[in-house]
């Protein structure tokens, strides 16, 4: 039972750490609302101005002020560096106005005068910030929050949005991903909830589109279910882009010659991409619009109309487009089946958004609730779940890319497969392929391909100290399991000595935009050819543990059979040793079908062998599958 007193004192807020703004909302038995700041305002503005250390920073709308002012001191956009190596956003830093340095392990940092701030500490204030406005409205402290995050963020990205919540004083009891959380707002404002819906979710700085099943409850009281079937997207790719894109084309009309505008002129640029991005917003309304810049030269002023700036986006658009076929298609349905297509994020009052959605799905989109309130909305009801206020609802989110371990020779076994309902779980048996084998080296990993030099690299940990045994007589268990905030934590088990070992897996670093697109992309172009690579490799571990108890069964009882047998069987085992060292050398170049058809055909003629030699032979089979690597 909920202790209602303790629910009361202690309430969990629903908060948007946003690209461009951020929110924080409550839900109480009236319902999901967005709590204002003093001056009655919803949204925080995601900018920091620093302080140098001389200074308190300040965070919000007075900040905001300063950004075309003090470009160097005034932090935007800092979701997009959250969990990155400086490295991964080198792109993304040569168009930053503030200096970006590498910090701890390489990390995307923030210079602060003589200081280094991470992401984590400088998405603290905004955090920070929003518990105040929630203490102020709520009358009461606040220390526990649901989160949102793109669903695209990696281990990483969610762990650096855990700590700056912590910085903040805020316990993060969940990281929900935001199209899932408008989801849960949108299942609330419609009239005859159920059915089947997409979210496209296009912020200030990523993308994602998530499709969902709405299950209501059979009768009154019964939980309604939100179950995510497919979520595609891109952590780099959202209104900043598109603000990027105008101020270029902006730039490609001013004389060049004008000192002042430079394209190393820091003050220059800031200024000019805060008039594109109120630009942007104008022309949601209007037909044309006049881009205004002032410098000391003097000031900039150019007409954009609707048409150049949709001419603009519409290759940004289009990425989101193709994020929704596949992700329609990983649902398994076509997009006009959809039911509602809910659209989230302030980018998608765009008209040219409205009508591609419109013209993929078949349908007008759904635009009833604030594409810049739903997300955080939908946070504060499952915070009112988790709080136990709610009961009528059960949020079933998913994997957004497959996660695996290193097999023996280089493959790739899938635990847990992408779009797998979260939380989730899933073991497999392993063993060994080398005699004595006292350790042995597990490698997670992550991606769609099938070897895994194609794959990113999540952690290593070692299983150690097991005693001596022959190739594939170990039985080690190894089980993923994926919380309900995407958190990948591993453990593995030698099942005969119970000796033990686990790793919570926290990457460095994220996926860039391009990995996640590269992985993407790869896995389907080569995905045949993939595969039978793999079943090359799994053919040489496993045959070269085959003709190992072979050859030694072979050795001890070869005295008791007919030489005629004899014979054949040396003929069959030198068959399969000729396709793994063939395989050895070059996966590419072995026919698979021989390989397995070798293999069968010995393992065929040596069960008469293993019948004689049953007292001496090792007791068990080859074992489940290639073994980890050592």
């Amino acid at each position: 039972m909920t202790d209602r007193r303790s629910t009361a004192d202690d309430p969990i807020v629903g908060i948007d750490l946003g690209t461009t703004n951020s929110l924080v909302a409550y839900c109480d038995e009236a319902g999901p609302r967005i709590l204002r700041d003093e001056s009655g305002r919803t949204l925080l503005p995601s900018i920091a101005r620093l302080g140098g250390g001389a200074e308190p920073a300040v965070v919000g709308h007075l900040a905001r002020e300063s950004a075309g002012r003090d470009p160097e001191r005034t932090v935007h956009s800092i979701k997009r560096l959250m969990g990155r190596s400086l490295e991964d956003v080198r792109r993304e830093v040569d168009r930053l106005p503030y200096p970006v340095v590498a910090g701890p392990r390489g990390l995307a940092c923030v210079r602060d005068g003589t200081a280094i701030r991470t992401p984590q500490e400088i998405s603290a204030l905004y955090l920070r910030r929003l518990r105040e406005i929630a203490e102020r409205s709520l009358g009461r402290p606040v220390h526990r929050a649901v989160v949102t995050v793109p669903a695209y963020f990696d281990d990483a990205q969610r762990q650096a949005t855990r700590d700056a919540g912590r910085l903040a004083g805020l316990e993060v009891v969940r990281i929900v991903n935001e199209p899932t959380a408008a989801s849960l707002a949108y299942g609330l404002g419609r009239a005859s909830a159920g059915g089947t819906i997409a979210v496209y979710d296009l912020g200030g700085g990523t993308f994602d589109v998530s499709i969902l099943r709405i299950v209501e409850g059979a009768t009154d009281g019964d939980e309604a279910i939100f179950q995510v079937l497919a979520t595609a997207g891109d952590t780099h790719l959202g209104g900043d882009d598109l603000d990027a894109a105008i101020a270029a084309a902006i730039t490609a009309r001013i004389d060049r010659g004008r000192a002042e505008f430079h394209a190393d002129s820091i003050l220059a640029r800031q200024r000019l991409r805060l008039a594109s991005e109120a630009a942007k917003i104008a022309l949601s309304a209007a037909e044309s619009t006049l881009v205004e810049v002032d410098l000391p030269s003097g000031r900039i002023a150019e007409v954009l109309t609707r048409a150049e700036l949709e001419a603009i986006a519409r290759p940004l658009v289009a990425r989101t487009i193709e994020h929704c076929r596949r992700s329609a298609r990983d649902a398994g349905i076509e997009p006009r089946e959809v039911d509602a297509a809910v659209l989230v994020g302030g980018s998608t009052r765009i008209p040219l958004v409205r009508r591609e959605v419109e013209q993929f799905f078949g349908r007008a989109p759904y635009v009833a609730l604030d594409p810049d309130e739903v997300v955080a909305l939908g946070a504060a009801v499952q915070a009112a779940v988790i709080a136990g206020r709610r009961a009528d609802l059960l949020l079933l989110d998913v994997v957004p890319l497959s996660l695996g371990l290193e097999t023996a020779g280089g493959g790739v076994a899938k635990l847990v497969v992408r779009n797998s309902t979260i939380p989730a779980r899933a073991t497999e048996q392993f063993s060994t392929q080398v005699d004595g084998q006292r350790h042995v080296r597990l490698h997670v990993v992550q991606g769609e391909r099938e070897l895994v030099s194609d794959c990113r690299s999540l952690a290593t940990f070692e299983l150690r100290d097991l005693p001596p045994m022959p190739a594939g007589i170990p039985r080690i268990e190894v089980e993923f399991l994926v919380d309900a905030n995407g958190v990948l934590g591993v453990a593995a088990v030698e099942a005969r000595t119970g000796i033990r070992a686990a790793v919570q897996v926290v990457p460095s670093y994220g996926l860039t935009a391009e990995e996640v697109a590269r992985i993407e992309r790869e896995s389907l172009a080569h995905a045949r050819e993939d595969m039978r690579r793999h079943r090359v490799i799994d053919l040489r571990v496993n045959a070269a543990l085959d003709a190992k108890w072979t050859g030694e069964a072979l050795g001890r009882v070869r005295d008791r059979l007919e030489p005629a047998y004899v014979a054949s069987l040396e003929e069959r085992l030198a068959e399969v040793r000729r396709f793994v060292d063939l395989a050895t050398r070059e996966v590419d170049g072995v026919d698979a079908d021989a390989f397995g058809a070798a293999r069968d055909a010995l393992n065929r003629a040596s069960m008469r062998l293993h019948e004689v030699a049953i007292a001496e032979s090792l007791r068990g089979s080859p074992g489940p599958g290639p073994g980890p690597g050592a």
